[in-house]
């Protein structure tokens, strides 16, 4: 039982750094019904950057969570004002080609020797890392931290879209983007500032993930990008709530299965009840049913 409870209480910690990455994804998706494929790269330029940060610059880990921060912020609003804004008009298609091929450029870019190297980094985070036994379950300080800063910042989001101009404006555009303009906001800003908002968050469970499994590569963004995609999609794509719901799922099937059943089968389970949650619900558990008249 106590084995149990490890696990669940790890499956916490992983599905809560998904959240933090599903939620870019489905923010972006809720604005301009785009699936930002590159989202999981940001994830890695996020990580990197905060390793540099406290590693090279001599910053201390907030101050290098803050500059980590920033700079996917900036690369995000970048992204959206070169690869994806030319073509808000154009086929589906065209804007999911250009996510694809941002996110390769961002990967074999960010390989090169002068960029962050192709090597794998091991991590020496300046967190020493506590142990406390709670009934029997060991609980560390590296877990503590990625529940308060992922509470934080899951409340400062609901805040911001919520009790704000900004986050009206956000529901207005995701509503209806040409009403909006007609009211006097300005979509492209939203859009934009949406991107940045999305990199940021996913900057933030870069640093998380970084100190919970402490070794980066520039190809680390990959897999943990896609299953943020599926506990998006999992919770019903475009919902808030419904991507935190989805990423803890998430993070409680990959933990169990690997603790109980077997670490080469967890993406396969993982997938799985994907695939079972949509034949019964295919717009996700918490997603609504669109009525489109004619």
């Amino acid at each position: 039982m106590k084995y149990l409870l490890v696990q669940i209480v790890n499956g916490l910690q992983l599905g809560m750094v998904y959240s933090l990455i599903a939620l870019g994804y489905t923010m972006v998706y809720g604005i301009i019904r785009l699936i930002n494929f590159a989202h999981g790269d940001v994830f890695m330029v996020g990580a990197f950057v905060g390793v540099l940060g406290f590693s090279s610059w001599g910053l201390s880990l907030p101050v290098a969570g803050l500059v980590s921060l920033a700079v996917t912020a900036a690369l995000g609003i970048t992204i959206e004002r070169l690869a994806y804004r030319p073509l808000r008009n154009a086929p589906r298609i065209s804007a999911l080609i250009s996510a694809l091929g941002v996110s390769l450029f961002i990967q074999y870019f960010s390989s090169l020797k002068f960029v962050f190297g192709p090597n794998y980094r091991v991590v020496y985070p300046p967190l020493k890392m506590v142990q406390w036994n709670l009934g029997g379950i060991t609980i560390t300080n590296i877990q503590v931290l990625i529940f308060v800063v992922v509470a934080l910042l899951l409340i400062g989001l609901q805040y911001l879209v919520y009790r704000t101009k900004f986050g009206m404006a956000m529901r207005t555009v995701s509503y209806d983007s040409q009403a909006a303009r007609l009211m006097g906001i300005n979509v492209d800003y939203v859009i934009s500032m949406t991107f940045g908002l999305g990199s940021a968050l996913a900057a933030a469970g870069g640093m998380l993930y970084m100190l919970a499994y402490p070794q980066i590569n520039p190809f680390m963004g990959t897999m943990p990008g896609l299953k943020a995609f599926v506990a998006a999609v999992l919770g019903g794509i475009g919902i808030i709530p419904g991507a935190v719901l989805g990423s803890l799922i998430m993070g409680q099937v990959e933990t169990l299965t690997v603790a109980f059943v077997s670490s080469q089968l967890r993406d396969a389970v993982a997938f799985g009840v994907l695939i079972l949650v949509l034949l019964v619900r295919p717009t996700g558990i918490l997603g609504k049913r669109a009525v489109e008249k004619v």
